[in-house]
């Protein structure tokens, strides 16, 4: 092979490992930071019911058919007067509150329903899990704005002996139908304070940290 081509060659693999966002030392693509304090807060999508969830159910003018702490079974139904084993899991609040007023319209004239989330766990598709080397891996209910930062410290940081720096983020994007892999680099955000390792998480992602080799 011609000298100069063997450079171009060369070159055009250094580019590409640059646009792969250092696969070498985080062994994924790489995504944009996340300021540690938001600029400006916006509400994340509607809330989806998920399993051991508390409830308030409140039916305006018949405190008899209202229920307060009432827990989202593991099968994911709830009871409450007139209404047995109605589904809750995958249903908004308001999709929640339609369908009890439906089924509490059969016995009341134009019963007026509302459905608070007390306590919540979400679904599995709306928590971030950490597993690895943490101090205590966890699966967390996602909130709106929820970045890696915020995780990392609801699950007490790195364990002595985390890769924090090859640990990766595996999320399922709905367009594409198909899993991604990103890199992130948790040693540098959490002991040198690192703000371009901080990103924002979404709801189901799972974020994985492997221990040191040596």
């Amino acid at each position: 092979m011609p000298r100069p081509l063997f450079r171009s060659f060369h070159a055009g693999c250094a580019l590409a490992a640059l646009a792969l966002g250092g696969c070498a030392t985080g062994g994924g693509s790489q995504l944009p930071p996340a300021s540690f304090v938001a600029l400006q807060e916006g509400p994340g999508e509607e809330y989806v019911i998920g399993p051991l969830d508390e409830l308030t159910i409140h039916v305006w003018r018949n405190p008899e058919l209202s229920a307060e702490k009432i827990q989202v079974r593991p099968d994911g139904r709830i009871t409450i007067p007139l209404v047995r084993d109605m589904p809750a899991v995958g249903k908004t609040p308001t999709m929640l509150q339609e369908d009890i007023r439906l089924q509490l319209s059969q016995f009341i004239e134009q019963p007026i329903v509302s459905v608070i989330v007390n306590k919540f766990a979400g679904t599995f598709s709306q928590q971030v899990r950490i597993v690895g080397s943490t101090e205590k891996p966890a699966s967390l209910p996602y909130r709106a704005n929820m970045t890696v930062l915020d995780a990392m410290i609801a699950v007490g940081g790195l364990s002595e002996f985390a890769a924090g720096n090859r640990a990766k983020l595996i999320r399922f994007d709905k367009q594409s139908g198909q899993q991604k892999e990103y890199a992130l680099h948790l040693a540098d955000l959490l002991k040198r304070g690192d703000s371009k390792a901080n990103v924002m998480l979404q709801p189901g992602d799972v974020i994985i940290i492997p221990e040191s080799t040596f």
